[in-house]
């Protein structure tokens, strides 16, 4: 992966001169590849890049939150890697030869968080949401901002421990559906929420093999559409609403009332809230998008100033002092509107 990555590095050099500057105001440029780069409406000094991964509804919302809370005297920009992770390490190298003063990565692929960080040199580094796979990488110059995994699918497994036990049923067979395999948020949001369902004394047996879904709601509607009337299942568990939503309307297109069993997700997006409210959804887990991308900005801003990573944040490190968690919330019918 090393050796590809900075062979495409090597190729794309030229990129350096082409990102879209922010100065003293709001700015929209194009950049080299065709994605859009967006700026903040702060100006100074120090410069801020944002390399997504891509923009998604819900990391467009986390650069949103980065955006809107850039502090004074900072000027800051966004590329989109477009899920390439070759092109992100092109970016973050031009990044750097354009005179950026720290770089938030919303990591491609968390096995390269190594390379990336590698590219970006002495410069500060915020890697933002997608947690390394390595977490040795991790430093005074190069922290982590997001939220603790682990608890994403803990709140799944506690609800659902709860909903069955109120029925007198310790025994369950669900239907697993898996983000993108290999990638951090995808093996703890699995890891947890089956810890929790045996920590609840739940005995949960896999009704079919996990599938695979890329976090994708089509993806997940066509892989479960075959299930439908040929697999007994209690519920079914989502690593994230948009999978959830995709086996929803796959119930529905067989006339299934997806409320039959519980389906539960994790984001809490705006469709995802609205299929909590319809009781489409039996719950999900808030991730805070505006608070990631607002950890992010404020973090990178403190290690350019020599100042304490959470100063100013609102959120608390872990014991490392390398990390910044933006908690997770359970959403349910009760609370649901406390999140519009």
């Amino acid at each position: 992966m090393k050796k590809r990555l900075f062979a495409m590095l090597l190729a794309g050099t030229m990129m350096a001169g082409m990102l879209t500057g922010c100065g003293g105001g709001a700015t929209n440029g194009g950049s080299a590849d065709g994605a859009t780069d967006s700026g903040a409406a702060s100006g100074g000094d120090k410069k801020i890049t944002m390399i997504m991964a891509l923009r998604d509804e819900w990391l467009s919302e986390m650069e949103a939150g980065a955006k809107n809370n850039c502090p004074s005297g900072v000027s800051f920009e966004t590329q989109d890697a477009q899920n390439d992770a070759a092109k992100q390490l092109q970016q973050i190298e031009a990044a750097k030869n354009a005179g950026a003063s720290a770089i938030i990565i919303n990591l491609v692929d968390p096995e390269t968080a190594g390379e990336m960080k590698e590219a970006a040199g002495d410069l500060p580094v915020v890697f933002v949401n997608r947690y390394p796979s390595d977490p040795s990488v991790l430093d005074e110059n190069c922290i982590y901002v997001g939220s603790d995994e682990h608890t994403s699918g803990k709140f799944q497994g506690e609800w659902l421990a709860e909903y069955f036990k109120g029925k007198g049923q310790n025994d369950i067979k669900y239907i697993l559906l898996n983000g993108t395999l290999g990638q951090t948020s995808t093996t703890l949001r699995t890891e947890s929420v089956l810890k929790a369902l045996k920590d609840a004394g739940i005995n949960a047996a896999e009704a079919t093999a996990p599938l695979a879904c890329d976090f994708d709601r089509a993806k997940a509607m066509d892989k479960f559409t075959p299930l439908i009337g040929s697999t007994e299942y209690d519920c079914i568990i989502s690593n994230n609403d948009a999978m959830a939503l995709g086996v929803v309307e796959a119930l529905e297109q067989k006339g299934i009332d997806p409320a039959e069993k519980p389906i539960v997700g994790i984001d809490a997006s705006k469709d995802g809230r609205q299929g909590v409210k319809d009781g489409k959804l039996a719950m999900s887990v808030f991730q805070d998008p505006v608070g990631q991308g607002k950890g992010a900005i404020l973090a990178a801003a403190n290690l350019i100033n020599g100042k304490d990573i959470s100063e100013g944040t609102g959120y608390e490190k872990d014991d490392t002092g390398f990390v910044l968690w933006v908690p997770f919330e359970p959403v349910t019918a009760e609370n649901v509107a406390d999140y519009d």
